[in-house]
């Protein structure tokens, strides 16, 4: 994307036809406003990276305290109690503290109004509140450990959530509904800001993919998240002021909390893939150096995804009395949302055909998550069959599923994005040699975790269980090996971050090259983005269609790191 200063500004640099002005008279953030209620969106958006990633650590040692204890058949590591809460908290600080605020509030708030040519979100004040709304979230959670943790699973179903831990359990769900808050707060900030304060001169056809993502996905937000608020305030009235909405033995319906929640929480997988689908839009041609296949079908794909999504939740409940006809719609609708879905795999596949493809980490992180979702994907469709999913319901098929979508979808994507846009956050480069080696730990360490359970659900072990049949187990500790692999894969890419931040190799304002409006200011960009704002006069994929780069710029980027 190509823009051009009015005439009158004066210019402090000069690259092809792109005139860039840097403002002087600002002094950048220190360090420690990035602990204060800011306002300026950038830094919003790295205090929801950092946070969020600090919850990730937490979520990621639950997850080996877990795999740790599913190493043998025997309760010898976390007693069942304690094995319960950290299966609750692990699942429940991975998709609400990790991957739905890095993902939207981190790289969402950072570069939205960056690509629309903004100086900041629409509603400033607004985005600073949904975001101080996690850390209060985050510690509620974790104080719930106090009263033993919650030990009903991430979903809470009742009557196990009313009757297990109910302090605990009340934690938990004053915890979400504020992660709830946040979302709406935060997506109704984002579909005013892209609908309103893009530059006059660019046209929706030449709207970063990533803005079209988190368009459908603050759209989603706002229509499933109040439903799943109001399932969770019924259930904390029954734990706590003796009503009994979910109660079974005083009249509740325990079925209708099911409706609730997953008519949220499916949507939910969208809310933590859709971002990513726009971050890999944006990675792929850029380091493929060619313009992305089928722009407009990726577009409207991801509200096609955002609007089918709507109405496929009830595969989550074949097994809970669904009737005939229901499971045979939702069968279908389930397997229509893959359709959008496909659309964008094959845009990227088409994209990297024939491609100058530089394998820079980011590059490897998105190649990677294309290759996880393909296989989390087929899983999926498996799913939301009927009869199959009748067999391996509650079973490691569905833990296998999940996290291949999940981990191999979201985290791969979060990864690809901050190699991606460090340059631009930090001014700095992150070391390539180290984050070819994150990258091949982590998908080593995916593949090692997570394939073999799909084995392990065929076979018929229970999910969410301590204690197993002992002819499990071999795969079990394979699945363990896999899961210390990925703990440990987090330690390169944190000395990588931290070392680069602090001393890495300059980036200049565009190391990759790139077209959209980000990479036209400084890195890291001046508190109100531009002095003045730009005039888009070219697509922001148009990679070789323009002399804008040179080949001499393309050389030496690919010598970087």
């Amino acid at each position: 994307m190509t823009l051009q200063l009015p005439h009158n500004t004066p210019p402090d640099k000069q690259v092809g036809h792109v005139v860039v002005s840097h403002t002087t008279h600002t002094e950048p953030w220190k360090w420690y406003h990035y602990f204060t209620f800011n306002t300026d969106h950038k830094v919003i958006g790295i205090q929801y990276l950092v946070t969020s990633f600090f919850f990730y650590l937490i979520g990621g040692l639950m997850a080996v305290a877990l795999r740790t204890e599913l190493a043998t058949p025997d309760s010898d590591f976390l007693n069942p109690n304690l094995y319960n809460a950290f299966m609750t908290n692990h699942g429940t600080i991975m998709i609400f503290l990790w991957i739905v605020p890095s993902a939207i509030g981190g790289f969402g708030n950072y570069l939205v109004p960056l690509m629309l040519g903004a100086r900041d979100m629409a509603f400033p004040k607004l985005n600073a509140i949904a975001f101080w709304l996690n850390p209060p979230a985050g510690l509620l959670l974790v104080a719930s450990f106090i009263f033993g943790g919650s030990q009903s699973g991430w979903t809470a179903y009742p009557p196990l959530s009313i009757i297990t831990a109910p302090k605990a359990q009340t934690l938990w769900i004053l915890a979400i509904v504020l992660v709830g808050t946040s979302s709406i707060l935060g997506s109704l900030n984002f579909v005013i800001t892209i609908l309103k304060m893009k530059v006059p001169s660019m046209r929706w056809d030449q709207l970063p993919l990533f803005c079209w993502a988190i368009l459908a996905t603050s759209v989603l937000a706002l229509v499933s998240t109040p439903v799943l608020a109001a399932g969770l305030v019924l259930l904390l009235f029954d734990i706590n002021f003796g009503t009994s909405f979910f109660k079974p033995d005083a009249g509740g319906n325990v079925v209708l909390y099911q409706h609730l929640f997953w008519f949220y929480s499916h949507p939910a997988v969208y809310l933590m893939i859709l971002p990513i689908f726009g971050i890999m839009s944006e990675v792929i041609p850029t380091h493929a150096r060619k313009p992305i296949f089928g722009y407009k079908a990726i577009a409207y794909s991801s509200l096609a995804i955002c609007l089918v999504g709507l109405v496929v939740w009830v595969h989550h409940m074949f097994t809970s009395g669904t009737p005939g006809w229901m499971r045979m719609f939702f069968t279908i609708s389930t397997l229509i949302v893959a359709v959008p879905t496909g659309v964008k795999i094959f845009g990227w596949v088409a994209t990297l055909w024939k491609g100058k493809i530089r394998f820079t980490s980011a590059m490897l992180f998105a190649i990677g998550l294309l290759s996880m979702f393909v296989l989390g994907g087929i899983g999926g469709v498996t799913l939301g069959n009927a009869p199959f999913d009748v067999h391996v319901h509650d079973t490691y098929y569905v833990v296998a599923h999940f996290h291949y979508v999940l981990f191999g979808g979201s985290v791969f994507g979060i990864y690809a994005g901050i190699y991606h846009w460090f340059p631009k956050m930090t001014g700095r480069m992150l070391n390539e040699k180290w984050g070819r080696v994150h990258f091949a730990m982590t998908f080593v360490g995916t593949h090692l975790t997570f394939l073999p359970m799909h084995e392990l659900g065929l076979q018929g072990m229970p999910r969410r269980v301590a204690m197993y049949d002992p002819q499990f187990a071999s795969i079990n500790q394979l699945c363990t090996v896999g899961a210390f692999l990925l703990a440990i894969s987090v330690i390169p890419f944190t000395i990588n971050i931290i070392q680069s931040w602090k001393q890495g190799s300059l980036a200049g304002e565009n190391p990759w090259n790139s077209l959209t409006l980000e990479w036209t200011t400084a890195s890291p960009p001046i508190i109100e983005n531009w002095e003045v704002l730009p005039v888009v006069t070219h697509g922001p994929y148009d990679y070789g269609m323009t002399d804008y780069h040179r080949a001499d710029s393309l050389e030496a980027i690919s010598m970087r790191g």
